[in-house]
């Protein structure tokens, strides 16, 4: 038994929706077979001979392998496994159309048992017909074309088999009634495999550039950590032996600085390896102007308070922009968004207020979003370790509103020591430079510790 769940659960969503369709064009023929091959054999219930209901039994039963044939190659081709089958389709219709005729040529001669065995046939055999080759075909109106070729040769075929007027419609109007049906049916189901497939595909191109990007953000973090570093004990230790030639004493100081330089490149790249990366204000701010700006969204950052923020407070207020922009993007219909950094209260000593307000809000919220979320949650727990509030909600003018505050002691909190040059050089930045932060550090000073003298480079290289 857990084989069998196995064997189903080990599957993707296109390849279980794939089977659940392929098995379903399968059985087809089966249904065709009992509910209109056995059609003909219980017309010779009444002890008439067996040899012409057998013979449309065959033909019914060598009819419906066809058509299953068929649409397992049309379902390949849906799937871009193999090429259309173009003439295995024009066979079936070939092939279809001389069975239909026969049975119209026994109707005529009254060879065919009761009065329902030849509708029963010609209407069966060409719809499920017309359901495979509707699978071949891209095109709605193409399938159309189909429909109303079958329905129209049907009652043109009646005709010409000199069959009554009102048979001939009949003929025609029962055919066009079952393809009608069947074409939409298994249209649709070419379209909704076609369509998982290709979400499936996404999704696995989304994964592989989620790992495209992870890799180029891992190897700029290295570039920014090992290089600016490298190049910083590079300089310094051939400050430091020009100073120990000349023996002056400065050269223990350097290289001193080059051990304090080392071991925190050591403790930065442990970090990058590990993928460890806070939230940085100055990251987020630029990243949401961009997606909000992708999405058509006028989107305006407004940075009325530049102070050195302490980590703790950067990661907060990076995590605040970011749930923001999610909720713009996925609640109602924005035009424009402001985000805005200021101090609370206007002075310079006070504490810190992030404003996020976007219009087109709607006006009844949609199922779901009367609730508190778990996002807006996860950001309360955020600030509170900071002593920091969040409000969410609808503003005045029709706008939405998230404001995050923080308390003036929390901003005069040092950074830690490895980040306190970053904050120096970038406002908002990190020790890790990342995307659009941090990266003012730039390659001529030092952000885990002071900037090389170069008075003192140029006075010993003399």
């Amino acid at each position: 038994m857990s084989k069998l769940t196995g064997w189903w659960k080990n599957r993707s969503s296109a390849e279980k929706v794939e089977l659940y369709t392929r098995w379903s064009f399968h059985f087809f023929v089966v249904i065709e077979i009992f509910s209109v091959g056995l059609a003909a054999v219980a017309s010779a219930a009444d002890g008439s001979s067996l040899l012409v209901p057998l013979s449309l039994l065959l033909m019914v039963c060598a009819h419906s392998v066809l058509v299953g044939v068929l649409s397992s190659r049309a379902l390949d081709w849906v799937v871009a496994r193999r090429a259309r089958p173009v003439r295995l389709a024009g066979a079936t219709a070939v092939l279809t159309a001389a069975a239909c005729l026969t049975v119209l040529v026994l109707d005529r001669a009254e060879a065919t048992g009761t009065a329902e065995v030849a509708p029963t046939l010609v209407v069966g055999m060409l719809c499920f017909t017309v359901g495979s080759l509707v699978l071949c075909l891209k095109r709605v109106r193409h399938m159309q074309y189909v429909v109303l070729s079958a329905a129209g040769g049907t009652g043109v075929a009646a005709l010409a088999v000199d069959l009554p007027t009102g048979t001939a419609l009949g003929y025609a109007v029962g055919v066009l009634m079952t393809s009608v049906f069947i074409s939409a049916a298994c249209g649709f189901s070419a379209w909704l495999l076609n369509t998982v497939r290709e979400l499936d595909r996404s999704r696995e191109l989304q994964a592989q550039l989620a790992v495209a990007q992870e890799r180029l953000r891992f190897g700029r973090d290295l570039h920014d950590v090992m290089g600016r570093n490298l190049a910083v004990i590079a300089l310094k230790s051939e400050l430091a032996v020009q100073l120990a030639r000349r023996e002056r004493p400065e050269a223990v100081d350097q290289m001193i600085e080059v051990q304090r330089i080392a071991r925190e490149s050591q403790r930065e790249v442990r970090d990058v390896v590990r993928g460890y990366r806070e939230a940085d204000l100055t990251v987020e701010l630029a990243g949401a102007r961009g997606v909000l700006s992708a999405a058509g969204i006028d989107c305006r950052v407004e940075l009325r308070e530049r102070r050195p923020l302490p980590p703790a407070v950067q990661s907060a207020l990076g995590w605040v922009v970011r749930e923001a922009t999610t909720n713009v993007l996925r609640h109602g219909e924005p035009g424009r968004c402001v985000i805005r950094l200021a101090a609370d209260g206007g002075g310079d000593g006070g504490g810190l207020v992030l404003t996020v307000e976007n219009d087109g809000v709607p006006a009844t919220p949609a199922a779901g979003d009367g609730k508190p979320g778990s996002g807006l949650a996860g950001l309360r727990e955020r600030l509170a370790a900071l002593d920091g509030t969040l409000e969410a909600g609808p503003a005045a003018g029709g706008l939405f509103r998230v404001r995050a505050a923080i308390p003036a002691d929390r901003l005069r909190e040092s950074p830690d020591p490895g980040e306190r040059d970053a904050a120096d050089t970038a406002p908002y930045g990190n020790a890790h430079g990342g995307a659009g932060g941090g990266a003012g550090g730039g390659a001529g000073g030092n952000t885990n510790g002071k900037a090389v003298d170069m008075a003192d480079v140029k006075e010993v290289r003399a």
